[in-house]
Order: C-alpha cells, then structure tokens, then sequence
C-alpha cells in the first residue's frame, strides 16, 4: 500500500505551491481520491475530492483556490493550490475517499507533506 505525497514546502501568502501524490494501483483504480490537510491543534479535514470519472468537491475554505487533479495512468493525484494564505498551513495528505482501511480494519494513512504560508 502506497500514498506518498510530495511537493509541499514554505511560500509567501499569495503564492502557488503543486501537490502530488503516488499511490498504489489497487488503492487508486476506480476510487474516488481526495486530498486532506491537518494543522497544528486542529482535526483533519477534507480539502477537495475527485472521481475516477474526474467529477471534484471542494471545502469552502479552498473553492476557487485549490484545484484537485489525477493521472489514472500514472496512478497520481495532484492539488494545484493558489492565492494561498496562512491558513492554509498544514500537513497534506492523499488517501481514498472515505480513508483507506487496511483488512485490520484501521485506517491507514501515508507520509504527508508539509506546507507553511507565511504572512
């Protein structure tokens, strides 16, 4: 089982970071997949989510910000972030939509990455 996630990093507020996520084939086909974000103190929570036929859902917090992408050939899903703010910081994850739940019944989650809008 595979979700790595990878691009995140330390940006001005109003600027662009790309997020990408590798995941594994049997976690990727035919789900839908999504992107969550947990800052410090604070719970996870859902930031955008997209269909393997490409139909997307956004938070409110990021609709018109975020945009929410997968190359189902390359078994990767991407989060093109823009205009973005402080509050945005956080770490990022990719999973399915709801979580991936291993046969143990736990959910799992991969390696996040780190993303800091300063002010």
């Amino acid at each position: 089982v595979q979700l790595q996630a990878s691009g995140g990093g330390l940006v001005q507020a109003g600027g662009t970071l790309r997020l990408s996520c590798a995941a594994s084939r049997s976690i990727f086909t035919l789900n839908r997949m999504a992107w969550y974000r947990q800052a410090p103190g604070k719970q996870r929570e859902l930031v955008a989510t997209i269909t393997s036929l490409g139909n997307t859902n956004y938070a409110d917090s990021v609709k018109g910000r975020f945009t929410i992408s997968r190359d189902n050939a390359k078994n990767t899903v991407y989060l093109q972030m823009n205009s973005l703010k402080p509050d945005d910081t956080a770490v990022y994850y990719c999973n399915t939509a709801p979580a991936y739940r291993n046969p143990m019944g736990v959910d799992y989650w991969g390696q996040g990455t780190q993303v800091t809008v300063s002010s």
